[in-house]
């Protein structure tokens, strides 16, 4: 049996999490679910406690996490999201992030014709380090005079290891991207991973490309990419752009994974999008598409596609959300779904 955790969290996160759940529900695998519907914004602004060290233990130990949003406007600093997601990324050591686009029907690219077809690559994203990992501080915060400082960190293992990992998935080819142009000593230490890496992957067609050319060519040529692998905060920036090439956020999944460990953390990027909060608005494709990452690594490479085909199949018939062009609501976008399950 596998053993599910659910972190609905925040904002439209337990309405697209519940169509999630309910859908892996109707597949009718071996599943368990554990709910901490118990970590949000309510009990932050309540207790200010973000996440306990028990529920962190039991994600430690349970291995899978199906994630929902993080998020509210209430909460007015960075600390409650950082004591959610970066703290389970940096305890877990979940040291990738995965983000694939795949373009699931091409009316949902804003490229022309030739650019948009055959999108499918991925984003794989340092996930523990560089300009996130909170090295920095501040000096005469409030004043005229302010200093504030962000320290970007790359180390040797978390370098090499995410950009191995990206050279062990790639059907075609790597492209490292960067911006060692300017960034002179986190980028020395990415030049000489990346080098090394190419000559062990000869069979892996390899480049490099400064972060801002990356973007350009994403725009021009999204087709010929992919895998890229890249740090941090580029990798934030460079993913939500694939995304939006591929149909927007409301489909986009991620994985953040441990591959050495087995641990994952699973959720859709659209965040928690406080605006349509209980209007049925929310998309829950992301969300399903995010557990369909999470039954590819767990082995169920057949539920998982079944779920795929699904949300594709949905969108073709435009059974979807208003922001993907149908009619439908949250609640009924899911039921489509489940409904192309069968």
């Amino acid at each position: 049996m596998q053993k599910i955790i659910v972190v609905p969290g925040d904002g439209i996160g337990p309405e697209v999490t519940e169509e999630a759940v309910t859908t892996l529900q109707a597949l009718g695998a071996d599943l368990e679910f554990t709910f901490l519907d118990q970590i949000n914004a309510d009990r932050y602004l309540r207790d200010g406690v973000a996440l306990t060290d028990s529920e962190l233990e039991l994600m430690r130990t349970g291995g899978t996490v199906l994630f929902g949003a993080v998020g509210d406007p209430r909460v007015t600093t960075p600390d409650y999201a950082r004591g959610v997601l970066l703290r389970l990324r940096t305890e877990l050591d979940l040291f990738v992030n995965y983000r694939p686009a795949v373009l699931l029907d091409e009316r949902l690219s804003p490229l022309r014709d030739e650019s948009r077809r055959g999108i499918d690559c991925v984003v794989v994203r340092e996930n523990t380090e560089g300009l996130y990992s909170g090295v920095g501080g501040s000096l005469r915060a409030g004043t005229p005079d302010e200093i504030a400082v962000d320290q970007e960190m790359s180390t040797y293992l978390g370098v090499s290891r995410v950009v191995e990992y990206g050279y062990g998935i790639a059907r075609r080819s790597v492209c490292m991207v960067d911006k060692s142009n300017a960034v002179r000593f986190g980028g020395q230490l990415w030049q000489r991973v990346w080098r090394a890496a190419r000559e062990r992957h000869t069979e892996v067609a390899s480049s490099h490309l400064y972060v801002d050319a990356a973007a350009m060519k994403l725009i021009t040529d999204a087709p010929s990419f992919d895998v890229i692998v890249t740090n941090n905060s580029y990798g934030d920036i460079l993913s939500d752009l694939t995304a939006e090439l591929a149909g927007g956020l409301g489909t986009a999944a991620s994985a953040n994974i441990n591959p050495q460990t087995g641990a994952g953390l699973y959720e859709p990027v659209h965040g928690s999008a406080p605006d349509i909060v209980g209007k049925g608005l929310a998309n829950p494709a992301g969300a399903v598409l995010s557990a369909a990452l999470l039954l590819r690594d767990r082995g169920l490479k057949s539920e998982a596609e079944a779920l795929e085909q699904a949300v594709r199949h949905t969108l073709a018939q435009r059974r979807c959300t208003p922001d993907l062009g149908g009619t439908l609501s949250t609640r009924q976008a899911g039921e489509a779904i489940r409904a192309a399950l069968s």
